[in-house]
């Protein structure tokens, strides 16, 4: 793997970890409406999960992450 791919693969991982965190934050504050005290875990976890899912899809979707076989 190039240097270029893993810089590729690890900002796509940092964009896709921020885009969940941010969702994440939506989700805490629309709960925080609904209710009179959200707890440390569920915002920790209402966080973290997407955080941790756009990482996970931001590194799967990079260019050149593909399986094809060339004919």
């Amino acid at each position: 793997m190039t240097s270029s791919t893993a810089s590729t693969r690890t900002s796509a991982a940092v964009v896709g970890a921020l885009v969940g965190a941010a969702a994440g934050i939506l989700l805490v504050t629309a709960a925080g409406t609904f209710s009179t005290t959200v707890s440390g875990i569920f915002a920790a976890l209402a966080i973290g999960v997407p955080a941790l899912g756009g990482a996970v899809v931001g590194v799967a979707l990079t260019p050149g992450n593909t399986r094809s076989h060339p004919r």
